[in-house]
Order: C-alpha cells, then sequence, then structure tokens
C-alpha cells in the first residue's frame, strides 16, 4: 500500500476515497449543521473544519489508512467520512483504533453509514486485532450503527472523554468492541 495514495473502497452504493480539495466545503457545511453536530461539544467554524480535515489527512499521509470520504457515485461527490484512526488521547482501553462516521444529514436513514462502515470493518478487521466505537448514551442512531455492525458494549468499559469537563453533559461516553474472531464469526 502506498502512504502518500491510500485504498479507496467500494460498497454496493458507495466509494469510499481519498479526500480531494472540492470536499472542503461540503465538509465544513456538516461540520457547521446543529444537526450533525448534536452529538459533539460544539459545530465547527470553516477554521476549525479545516484543522480537523488537515488532522484526517496527515492520519493518512502517515499511516496509509484514515477517515475516507465518502461519495454516491452519480448522485453526491461528498456525502462526509467514514473509517478509522488512533485513538489520539489517552483512556482505560487505548492505544486503539477508532472506527468512526459522519455523514451530512441530507443523506441520513438511508443505510450509508453502515454500508460503507461494514466495508471499513471489513479493511480494518485484516490489519488490527480490535476496532473500537463511542458515543455519548444519547446518541442512539451512532450506537445502532455500532449494533449493526455486530460491536457490542460491555457497561464496565464505559467512560469518561478526557477531553471534556466532567460536568460537560456529553463526558460519559459508550464503548463498543469489534475483534477480529467476532468479525470473522459474523461474516460466516
Amino acid at each position: 500500500m502506498n502512504v502518500l495514495n491510500p485504498v479507496s473502497l467500494k460498497t454496493e452504493r458507495l466509494l469510499l476515497r481519498p479526500w480531494r480539495v472540492a470536499d472542503a466545503e461540503p465538509f465544513a457545511e456538516i461540520n457547521a449543521s446543529p444537526r450533525v453536530m448534536k452529538h459533539y461539544p460544539a459545530t465547527l467554524s470553516h477554521e476549525e473544519s479545516a484543522k480537523v480535515r488537515a488532522r484526517i489527512l496527515q492520519h493518512f499521509a502517515d499511516h496509509g489508512f484514515g477517515l475516507w470520504a465518502v461519495e454516491i457515485p452519480g448522485i453526491a461527490p461528498f456525502i462526509g467520512f467514514v473509517g478509522l484512526h488512533h485513538v489520539r488521547y489517552k483512556t482505560p482501553f487505548t492505544p486503539a483504533i477508532e472506527i468512526g462516521w459522519r455523514i451530512s444529514d441530507k443523506y441520513w436513514n438511508q443505510g450509508y453509514a453502515t454500508e460503507a462502515a461494514v466495508a471499513v470493518m471489513d479493511y480494518g478487521i485484516q490489519r488490527f486485532d480490535e476496532i473500537v466505537s463511542f458515543t455519548a448514551p444519547e446518541n442512539k442512531a451512532s450506537q445502532r450503527v455500532m449494533q449493526k455492525l455486530g460491536m457490542t458494549n460491555d457497561p464496565a468499559d464505559d467512560f469518561d472523554h478526557p477531553l471534556l469537563p466532567k460536568c460537560h453533559r456529553l463526558c460519559h461516553h459508550v464503548l463498543y468492541r469489534m475483534n477480529r474472531e467476532q468479525w470473522l464469526l459474523k461474516k460466516q
């Protein structure tokens, strides 16, 4: 795999691909949406969105994988991201690889996040023994994607996010896990 030219992943309806310059504006729009960012501490400005995008691109440069840009070929050139990244802060379960997603609300409830996440899990579980995902307990939509993937939650693993104050409404997080053996059994 060429770290400077990361792989693309294809599903029945989607293309998960390297980021393009043209993705910057729709990405900023997604990050500025109060609906999309409801389970994050705040919406992001254009500048903050550009910094997140730069971190995503740097992760690809450093590791050859990351949060892929998602497009619906022939319909929408960019609807968000789905992918893998190294958790960049210390928690009881780190070091860890997280699977995550952020999709424009225009494309919610159509199975795109789950469809893309299955492709990402297939890719990631070949490279890592375990993949995690986490969110605030109130984010039921993301938890449904985790559950559809077959990821499991043990409440004993739930944690307080180290980058949020203890009093923040989103501080507490639920942790879901999937290991290689579980994924391979699920795929049979």
